[in-house]
């Protein structure tokens, strides 16, 4: 076992002061140390996408991130999203929309959907689909993602 050294984040304004290994993957900080279970693990490759979270206002793949290196950071995850009684646009799009089957790639869908939105909160479909370029679904097919992230972008839309 390494030298442990301390690592503070801020998710959803609570503050976590954690001992961690330097070695230790954001990915399972977040799920082994804060309880976060949101964030999946699908490669450890940063291939499929389904660890994304926001760091600082913008997606990561958490699985490439050390935790250390998140040190002083405001994290976002899926679970401070929304709620059941008052779900995000883009977890009401994919709910209405039929973007998701199995889940698993959901939660790194959505924020790298959520990244996108708020770089461009009127994207085309092209970028759309350019924006979760990093995120893998084996259910789908994409088109009901696409239609999803488009629900999202035209209910943030309106006034």
């Amino acid at each position: 076992m390494g030298d442990q050294v301390f690592v503070r984040v801020i998710v959803f304004g609570s503050t976590y002061e954690e001992e961690v290994e330097p070695r230790l993957l954001l990915a399972l900080f977040l799920r082994e140390q804060i309880g976060l279970t949101g964030t999946h693990v699908g490669c450890d490759t940063s291939q499929c996408g389904a660890c994304t979270v926001m760091v600082d206002g913008v997606s990561a793949k958490s699985c490439t991130i050390f935790a250390v290196q998140a040190d002083g950071s405001e994290i976002l995850t899926i679970e401070g999203l929304g709620s059941e009684e008052d779900l995000h646009p883009l977890q009401e799009g994919f709910w209405e929309e039929h973007g998701l089957q199995c889940g698993y790639c959901t939660p790194g869908m959505i924020m790298s959907a959520l990244n996108l939105l708020n770089g461009n909160p009127h994207p085309s479909d092209r970028e759309i689909r350019e924006g979760i370029a990093g995120n893998l679904c084996r259910c789908t097919g994409y088109q009901h993602i696409v239609n999803s992230i488009r629900y999202a972008a035209a209910k943030e839309a309106r006034p």
